[in-house]
């Protein structure tokens, strides 16, 4: 066989191919206009959306609204009413999102309003429960922009100055998950993301103490702490830091009591996370109300990276894992669903597959929407989460709750039409490293299932070193003594099929085969007689053997394996004798009258290229631990072709 060919060979069985989903692009613009009509300085908005392109055997296909009035106030209703405070020109903002449709959220231009006349009774109604909250205005799609909403409201009983961060990119992600594109303050709210950090070390714990008689120091009164404010900031802001690459510090001033204001983050998701679409995903807020204080809150938002606008998604933190670590992780799972009927549902049955790696009895509920107690084994009247079990499903039931419907008449907040399930699940004690995918299907009340997409767990292929020691055969040479010892490299505990590449140091000598000439000479007086030569050589030889295989593994215990092997000899030494016998006349019992010798010896180095095909089989631990195995190598050149049997550990 031609060398060329050989190495043509060799070189497309060392390439391994990687496919990578990519990004269909759609080339149809849409638009969506806003309408409004103003009286005084009341605006009724009213939104014109493109016809929505349904997708076959989804739910009804439908928009949801994400409204920026331009005086740091927003609203998710359809056509909402908005009455300013100030007169003023404001910029309104409109993002539609198109849900269970097959195109892109339209596009909208922003729209100026002049307010002339504002009445003098105008008076802000606060909205927000809590003083801190981080909330989105649609999943992250990869190639698209999203809004993320930081509101903030101060409870003090006094004007603060503060601080807020945003943390986003989680470093286990090799590609950012998003850019930052635009930050829309409207309170003067100044961006010192350049600055660094800065503590007080000081800590406001709202405590007044009285002196006593006895010099005893008494608490007259005593506030209780809230249990998401924390108050080590410099602890909290090196946790994000090693969670995050990047982040956003703004600094406010002059709150007033009871204020509350609104930040608006355009987020554009990188079109390099469509590889992690089904991955739960998290942004970070911190919030220090005063800056004289260390105290603080911290906000995590968790989202799910998507192809497509659709609540109804099944999602997992483990869409990518190390396999060798996996045993001391936890997989989270998130089920999100939305009634979108025009009434209420009474009974919700989230039906989800759990694939044979992961453990049933260790799955804990961990939150869910509703809001509910877990169901206890009696029937009860009241609102409850069931979790029952068949062989290969776990079924979550919301019983006797009321979760409305989004066409559901004098339903305004469309948030409380969603709901969903976490739950987290270890894996089984002995599993295969297999690509694996669960889905949902969501009933609500008796209604034909939803189905979600599904979320798949990949593992990382991991490299697993190996120790190989052993002899090799070869039954064509004489005095044949060939020892070695090498390492292999190849995935971590592969499944089935895998790729291994080793590097083998030979330790071999050897003797040619003896060659004897006879002759008969002739000398210068005349005389006749017979003379044999006899040649041999023996070899000590360093070589290098590099194998490339395609392995198989039967089972946990036996392995098959071919593949091709470059040898080359990086040390060779050649010891050369000649022998010459002359001998007194013809006859062949003539005695030896003359006896010559010479003795040589020659050293080269990276020489004896050669190349072969090699079957193995092996028995033991065959994807990780020790195994016995044997290969034959079949050289393209004589008397090379040999038996190995080896000892291998991999780790």
């Amino acid at each position: 066989m031609p060398k060329s060919l050989l190495f043509s060979l060799f070189f497309l069985l060392s390439i391994f191919g990687f496919s990578q989903q990519t990004i269909e692009t759609d080339t149809l613009t849409r638009t969506a206009n806003i309408n409004y009509n103003t009286q005084g300085n009341s605006v009724e908005f009213k939104p014109e959306t493109p016809e929505l392109i349904q997708i076959a055997g989804a739910p009804k296909a439908f928009y949801t609204y994400h409204w920026e009035f331009g005086d740091g106030k927003y609203s998710k209703e359809k056509e909402p009413k908005h009455i300013y405070k100030d007169k003023g020109e404001y910029e309104v903002k409109l993002w539609a999102t198109n849900n269970y449709d097959n195109g892109k959220p339209p596009t909208t231009r922003p729209k100026k309003i002049a307010v002339t006349n504002v009445p003098e009774d105008y008076q802000d109604v606060a909205s927000m429960d809590e003083d801190f909250t981080l909330k989105r205005n649609r999943e992250p799609v990869p190639d698209q922009e999203m809004v993320t909403i930081v509101s903030y409201k101060n409870t003090k009983e006094y004007i603060t100055n503060g601080k807020l961060y945003l943390f986003y990119n989680e470093l286990k992600y090799k590609n950012d998950n998003f850019e930052l594109i635009e930050t829309r303050t409207h309170h003067n709210e100044k961006d010192i993301s350049d600055t660094g950090f800065a503590y007080s070390h000081n800590i406001d714990d709202d405590r007044t103490y009285l002196a006593s008689i006895n010099n005893d120091i008494i608490e007259s009164s005593i506030t209780i702490q809230d249990s998401t404010e924390k108050m080590n900031l410099p602890l909290s802001i090196q946790e994000s830091q090693s969670i995050y690459k990047n982040w956003s510090l703004l600094e406010f001033d002059n709150m007033q009591p009871n204020e509350e204001r609104n930040i608006f983050f355009s987020l554009k998701t990188t079109p390099e996370m469509i590889k992690d679409t089904s991955a739960i995903i998290s942004v970070r807020g911190i919030y220090v109300p005063d800056s004289n204080y260390d105290n603080h809150k911290v906000k995590d938002m968790e989202m799910e990276i998507v192809t497509s606008h659709d609540p109804n998604k099944m999602s997992s933190n483990g869409t990518f894992m190390n396999y060798r670590f996996v045993r001391f992780k936890t997989l989270k799972y998130k089920i999100k669903f939305q009634n979108n009927g025009e009434g209420p549902a009474r009974t919700i049955r989230l039906e989800t597959d759990i694939p044979e790696m992961l453990d049933k009895s260790t799955l804990e509920v961990t939150d869910m929407y509703p809001k509910c107690d877990i169901c206890p084994k009696r029937e009860v009247l009241y609102s409850c989460l069931d979790t029952t079990f068949t062989e290969k499903q776990a079924i979550f039931t919301f019983k006797n709750i009321y979760l409305p419907g989004s066409e559901q008449k004098n339903v305004k907040e469309y948030d409380s039409t969603k709901g969903f399930v976490k739950y987290k699940i270890k894996f089984a004690k002995d599993f295969h490293k297999k690509k694996t995918k669960s889905r949902t299907a969501i009933i609500f009340d008796k209604n034909e299932p939803i189905i979600t997409n599904y979320s798949t767990t990949r593992f990382l292929p991991g490299i697993s070193i190996g120790v190989k020691t052993g002899y090799n055969s070869f039954s064509d040479l004489n005095n044949s003594d060939s020892y070695f010892i090498g390492a292999t490299v190849s995935p971590y505990k592969s499944y089935r099929w895998y790729w291994q590449v080793e590097l083998m140091n030979n330790f071999h000598s050897y003797d040619s085969d003896i060659n004897v000439l006879e002759e008969i000479i002739d000398d210068a007086q005349g005389f006749r007689f017979r003379q044999l030569t006899t040649t041999s050589s023996s070899y000590e030889n360093i070589d290098w053997d590099i194998p490339i295989l395609l392995k198989y593994n039967v089972n946990n215990f036996v392995g098959l394996g071919v593949g091709l092997q470059n040898t080359i000899s990086i040390s060779e030494k050649r010891e050369n004798a000649v022998l010459i016998e002359q001998f007194e006349g013809v006859f062949p019992d003539a005695p030896v009258i003359n006896t010559i010798s010479d003795n040589t010896s020659e050293s080269n180095s990276f020489t004896n290229l050669r190349t072969g095909l090699l079957f193995e089989a092996t028995a033991g631990f065959s994807r990780i631990g020790p195994s016995l195995g044997a290969r034959y190598i079949l050289n393209f050149e004589d008397n090379f072709n040999y038996w190995q049997f080896f000892a291998i550990w991999k780790f």
